[in-house]
């Protein structure tokens, strides 16, 4: 079975009880992509990387890549440390106008579109088709058959640029609030209705209709709604089954699977219980750089212990990398200096994800690597700044640096793996 088959096998495999699923790793970080491969390698999954509409695009996106050069990128990393290319889907999230929608719809429209197409040329063949955000000249909440209408155009060039190739299956729908966490306190989520679902379903099939789209329509894996999770700066609101009992029975028997967004920080019991409901494409990406972080972090302390390395050096290069471009996180980030400052570095929602690949963060890092070359680094320090890999280092963990950077994205990987193995 193929990669893809495994995907697109993901519906009948719940209808069937086999409560199976799997991790969408949205992540445009070297190190993340590298440890997502070898968790999969050793795991017997399949990979599921994907590339958001605001990292990747035509223009280049915040990485300054195209969908082709991320799929060479994905691949490059996958021959290094030996994982085959065809156990790789490749998958577009949030595919719409939302990276210029301060221009018109029919501008935004347009190079939606037209990003849509390259994604599908690239061989990308996941693509979350969402039309959801309100363009310049849109009301300030669209009307749902607006969103099906836009959606059913993005899938049509979608089906365009994938001539040739492998047809790609679609997602449809989106989470309430927007992609990659609230911008605030979070407290009790909205769980969507079964007839909310039931109506982006059917409103969806008839603007693919519109368009003799049906054979593009049976290709709809999945449709991401609002189980009850998410996670704003400093909390994390948990998957409580019993609130969605309903969407969970309205899925079952249907030709679709839930794909759950903003799923980064619940707990391994709340992914199982996910993947038991149907959610069985479970998406992380914030939660997987911010424990990257948090190494990176620890072993700057770490460093500067053992070494000549000014210990701090790496968070203040980032503070001053943020502050140089605050157009990445100060419309997200409020309070005064002290509040802000914690955000920037700490916040779940990981704004400062957008600033590793700066030639600034990549020197600053690659000085923490030079010091630490080739150092075997005590487990007392590694129970003191990096605690959660404490045990894993006794059990014979090799306690260098990149090995221990590698690991913890991988130990915020594990619960995800667990889950989707059913």
């Amino acid at each position: 079975m193929t990669a893809l088959e495994f995907l697109r096998g993901l519906p009948a495999a719940q209808n069937e009880g086999r409560r199976v699923g799997i991790t969408s790793v949205c992540s445009a970080h070297p190190l993340v992509i590298e440890a997502a491969l070898l968790e999969v390698s050793e795991t017997g999954q399949v990979a599921l990387i994907e590339a958001t509409c605001n990292q990747v695009n035509q223009d280049g996106g915040y990485t300054g890549m195209t969908p082709l050069d991320f799929r060479a990128y994905v691949a490059g990393i996958a021959g290094k440390v030996g994982f085959p290319a065809d156990r790789i889907v490749f998958g577009g999230d949030h595919l719409g106008p939302n990276p210029w929608r301060k221009q018109s719809a029919e501008q935004a429209m347009a190079k939606a579109l037209a990003m849509t197409r390259a994604y599908a040329a690239a061989g990308f063949a996941k693509i979350h088709l969402d039309a959801s955000m309100a363009c310049a000249d849109d009301p300030a909440v669209l009307a749902p058959a607006v969103i099906a209408e836009r959606s059913a155009r993005l899938a049509q060039a979608a089906e365009d640029g994938a001539k040739g190739l492998e047809p790609p299956c679609y997602i449809i729908g989106t989470e309430v609030p927007v992609p990659g966490g609230a911008a605030e306190e979070l407290g009790e989520l909205v769980v969507s209705t079964p007839e909310d679902a039931a109506a982006t379903l059917a409103l969806h099939q008839a603007a693919f209709g519109a368009l003799g789209l049906q054979g593009a329509y049976s290709r709809v894996l999945g449709l991401v709604v609002q189980p009850g999770v998410e996670f704003g700066h400093a909390n994390v609101i948990g998957y409580v089954p019993e609130k969605a009992a309903g969407l969970v029975a309205f899925r079952q028997g249907k030709g679709v699977v839930f794909e759950a967004h903003s799923t980064d920080y619940q707990s391994g019991a709340a992914l199982k219980a996910l993947v038991e409901g149907g959610f069985a494409i479970l998406k992380v990406g914030p939660g997987l750089t911010f424990a990257l972080r948090e190494a990176l972090y620890g072993l700057d302390q770490i460093a500067g212990l053992l070494t000549d390395y000014p210990a701090g050096s790496l968070p203040a290069a980032m503070e001053a990398v943020m502050l140089a471009g605050p157009g990445d996180w100060a419309a997200y980030y409020h309070g005064d200096d002290r509040q802000q400052h914690i955000l920037r570095h700490f916040s779940y929602s990981d704004r400062i994800r957008y600033f590793w690949n700066r030639p600034e963060a990549l020197a600053s890092v690659g000085r923490l690597e030079a010091a630490l070359a080739g150092v075997r680094i005590p487990e007392t320090l590694i129970s003191q700044y990096l605690p959660r890999l404490y045990p894993a280092v006794q059990d014979g963990l090799k306690p260098e640096a990149r090995v221990l950077t590698i690991a913890a994205v991988r130990a915020a990987l594990a619960p995800y793996s667990a889950a989707c193995r059913g």
